[in-house]
């Protein structure tokens, strides 16, 4: 080991004793920590250590895939699927209801072991690429904001019942809806809202400005990266997706523009008719005026006729009274020509009268028939003009959608440029080594568990703080762009093990395949780490290198606990009889006499040797 990182691993092991120090006596606690970030922020706390068993990426995706794809079957059908006690979702739709929202609720059963945001964001995002056909990459983004809009509105059922129909609330509890921030009230006290717009609708089947209001980017901006990537992943989306529904709305003004043409030609149409029925209506009053006019002159004429055989009648009695009389005959022809011709033309003004009467009734038939048609067409024209506005409504409103995802990609376009800047002047100030320091916190009050903290040299204040809280032995090695410890927990589905920790991010990178004694300490020598494996109910000494890998394990057992002390000839170690035994740093191989009843006095000894070896070490 070189000079320069002895140097660097001890001014780390200072630091990290000045650092728990200063927490200590400043009052850095987590709760501090957390009351003086922003209070719209939303911070995942994930078990961030070992496991005892590690699942791949695809197994924990394919948790996700099998709900999606119970989902794809019968996109239509409400209704739980999966395990109510592992993972589930109802999904909760109601075509016949038009106002609000549908919703996929996700539950994590009392049973599930996710205990990972990432993880959870992974289920999460299988499922929508199964039931959906999101890609990937966008599926990935949606979990994301979904994970944070539900953690913002956790609890918040007055919020759901605003958003969201009543198949879906009723679904919903207030104790449980939402997500917690915290991966330990995940279990059997969840319920992940996912909002769904349009089943049939593509990118936009979850509704991604629900997801994504100024709430949830609000708190995300409050992440240590201001979570730009995951915003900028949305931007794209909403581009996408607007230029997706543009498409619609272009479809939909075609066919309103459609709609308009064929009104024109109705209302075309309609005025031909209008027109007809006046033409009708007009030559049916003239027609019912001429037959007035000839029924008025037809009794007229009747009366003539009569008034002519009465004088007729008068004529001849006068003839009969006078027998020689020859002009009383003459007359009394005359009379009787005149009441004949009368009646003639009585007769004849008779049949105009029932003809004009005739064509009257006819004129009033053809313009009641026209009447009808107009009537009619003007029905045609009304609900043509129903669907016309209605197209032209269906169109504005995909427009408006269109409108709206672009007006939001591009205002949150403009926050991100400005929260870029922010990180860019907030990287440059923390990139100077000078300013900055890391140490170690208490996380539990025993003093059992740690965590790493990036602090500010200047003020005292934290930077950031690991979600690694399980740093085991109060030891952590610096290794140059990493740190190396000891850490986890055999709770649950924890497991202890040696991990990496990135000094960037403070996020564990590696783990060891073997796993460690809770008891164990951690030494390093020349580029090499020692502590305690466990194997079954066995413990032996392990040698790594940097990146976790095993390079060894020790020929005899140890105890759990056994400290391990570095000497100029190797390491003294504890063996399971609780006996002192000094190990060849390089392969681990015992260089301590056996025990056996003939070297009893070489093994008491050994025993004392060793044992004063480790308290000179010691002292």
């Amino acid at each position: 080991m070189n000079s320069k990182k002895v140097l660097k691993k001890a001014l780390f092991a200072l630091l990290a004793g000045i650092a728990v120090s200063a927490a200590n006596a400043i009052g850095v606690d987590r709760d501090e920590i957390q009351s003086v970030s922003n209070a719209n922020e939303v911070v995942f706390r994930n078990y961030s250590g070992p496991h005892s068993v590690i699942n791949t990426i695809e197994q924990i995706r394919e948790i996700g895939s099998t709900l999606g794809n119970s989902v794809k079957a019968e996109p239509n059908n409400k209704g739980l699927i999966g395990s109510a006690n592992r993972y589930a979702v109802i999904h909760a739709v109601d075509p016949d209801t038009k106002e609000k929202f549908d919703a996929d609720i996700f539950i994590i059963g009392r049973n599930a072991t996710v205990d990972h945001i990432t993880n959870l964001r992974r289920i999460i995002s299988a499922y929508l690429s199964a039931a959906y056909g999101y890609s990937q990459r966008d599926a990935d983004t949606i979990a994301t904001f979904v994970t944070v809009y539900n953690a913002v509105y956790r609890g918040n059922l007055d919020y759901f019942a605003s958003k969201y129909k009543e198949i879906v609330t009723k679904n919903l509890s207030a104790s449980i809806v939402g997500l917690s921030t915290n991966y330990e009230d995940w279990p059997g006290k969840t319920q992940i809202v996912i909002p769904l717009s349009d089943l049939n609708g593509g990118l936009s089947t979850v509704d991604t400005s629900l997801i994504s209001d100024k709430e949830v980017v609000k708190s995300m901006q409050g992440e240590d990266d201001k979570g730009v990537d995951a915003r900028k992943d949305m931007v794209d989306l909403k581009e996408r997706e607007a230029d997706s529904i543009q498409e619609k709305a272009d479809e939909a003004q075609a066919k309103a523009d459609a709609e308009k043409a064929k009104l024109a030609e109705e209302q075309r149409k309609q005025a031909e008719a209008d027109a007809a029925a006046a033409k009708a209506k007009a030559d049916a009053d003239k027609a019912k005026a001429d037959a007035a006019k000839a029924k008025a002159d037809a009794e007229k004429a009747k009366q003539n006729a009569a008034n002519a055989q009465k004088q007729a009648d008068q004529a001849k009695k006068e003839s009969a009274a006078n027998p020689g009389n020859e002009q009383a005959k003459k007359d009394a022809a005359e009379a009787q020509k005149k009441a004949d011709e009368a009646k003639k033309e009585s007769a004849e003004a008779q049949k105009e009268s029932a003809e004009a009467q005739k064509e009257a009734d006819n004129a009033q038939k053809e313009a009641a028939e026209a009447q009808k048609e107009a009537d009619s067409q003007a029905q045609k024209t009304s609900e043509q003009a129903q669907n016309a506005e209605s197209a032209q409504s269906e169109a504005d409103a995909i427009q408006s959608q269109a409108d709206q995802k672009r007006d939001e990609a591009q205002e949150e376009r403009a926050s991100i440029a400005k929260d870029q800047q922010t990180l860019i002047r907030e990287a440059s100030y923390t990139s100077n080594d000078e300013t900055i320091m890391y140490g170690l916190k208490n996380v539990d009050d025993a003093g059992v568990t740690s965590a790493i903290v990036r602090m500010n040299v200047q003020n005292g204040t934290v930077i950031k703080e690991s979600p690694v809280d399980l740093i085991r032995g109060r030891t952590v090695f610096d290794d140059g762009d990493h740190f190396i410890a000891i850490a986890g927990s055999n709770i649950g589905v924890g497991a202890v093990r040696l991990v990496t920790i990135d000094k960037k991010t403070l996020e564990m990178v590696n783990e060891s395949s073997e796993k460690l004694s809770e008891l164990s300490v951690l030494v390093e020598r020349d580029g090499s780490y020692f502590c305690t494996i466990q194997d079954g109910s066995d413990f032996y000494i392990g040698k790594f290198d940097s990146a976790v890998q095993n390079q060894g394990k020790s020929t005899v057992k140890v105890k759990a606990a056994t400290p391990i002390t570095i000497t100029a000839k190797g390491l003294i170690v504890t063996d399971a009889n609780g006996v002192p035994v000094l190990l060849r740093t390089s392969d681990l191989v015992s260089l301590s006499p056996e025990s056996s009843p003939d070297n009893s006095s070489i093994i008491k000894r050994s025993v004392n040797a060793a044992s004063n070896l480790y308290n000179n070490d010691a002292k």
